[in-house]
């Protein structure tokens, strides 16, 4: 006969366990708005919560970086006359409020976290310093990394990779409403193929809406994959930090 204390050892041998230790988690402010067409919805913010603390209470440490398109994109609004700096840093001050709304959403769920801004704004924020970022991290906390890099012409895609490789994460997943990277728009092309892996070359060359290519070309030269997936699709976070096949996967050829 088995004894209980063998049988839990080879349970817990079988029990399949993170492929990631730590992250960088980018999510765009557009899916924020949920059924919305701009702003915040509490409902899509709570669904949201839900998928990071399930992925948190696997024990994987997560960095947080999120856009503010839902509330002003400061590229289309510099296209229309705004001065670029002007515009951009008014884009920088929304993936505050973005991260604010999400840290509130989070400690509801019972989550500890830190809102590091690149811009100073000690009344509401930490002051992001990488070495503190990685010590809360270490601590289990979620770090959410607003107002981007702290500096115009780069969108929050850099942020992110900038943030995954100061803090040595694992990789950059990025959250979407698409199940992948497609060769197309699939809303609008039929034949438009979903790719399962590219190439960090094959996203700049083909010029492929991953991330832009400031990103793409950080993260090739720190050999840091990027994973986008759905991120609208229940469950899909834990699945593909467990290892399963989600979304489409940049890395080296």
């Amino acid at each position: 006969m088995t004894s209980p204390a063998k049988t839990s050892k080879s349970a817990s041998k079988i029990q399949p366990s993170p492929k990631f230790t730590r992250i960088l988690f980018k999510i765009s402010g557009e899916i924020l708005s949920g059924d919305l067409d701009d702003g915040l919805q509490s409902e899509r913010l709570n669904e949201i919560a839900a998928e990071i603390k399930s992925v948190h209470d696997l024990g994987v440490e997560i960095g947080l970086v999120i856009g503010g398109g839902n509330i002003f994109r400061g590229l289309s609004q510099a296209a229309k006359g705004m001065d670029r700096v002007n515009a951009d840093h008014m884009g920088m001050l929304a993936t505050v409020i973005n991260a604010l709304a999400m840290q509130d959403c989070l400690e509801q769920h019972g989550l500890f976290t830190r809102v590091m801004s690149a811009i100073k704004m000690e009344e509401i924020a930490e002051p992001y310093i990488r070495r503190r970022a990685v010590r809360h991290l270490e601590k289990g906390r979620v770090v959410l990394m607003a107002a981007g890099t702290g500096n115009p012409y780069f969108t929050t895609d850099t942020a992110a990779a900038l943030r995954a490789v100061e803090i040595g994460a694992d990789a950059v997943l990025k959250g979407t409403k698409v199940d992948g990277v497609y060769s197309g728009d699939p809303k609008t092309d039929p034949t438009a193929k979903m790719f399962s892996r590219l190439s960090y070359m094959d996203v700049i060359s083909k010029g492929l809406r991953v991330m832009d290519s400031t990103a793409v070309s950080l993260c090739m030269e720190n050999k840091l994959s990027i994973i986008v997936f759905n991120l609208n699709q229940r469950g899909n976070f834990r699945r593909l930090i467990m290892g399963e096949q989600v979304g489409t996967v940049v890395a080296e050829g």
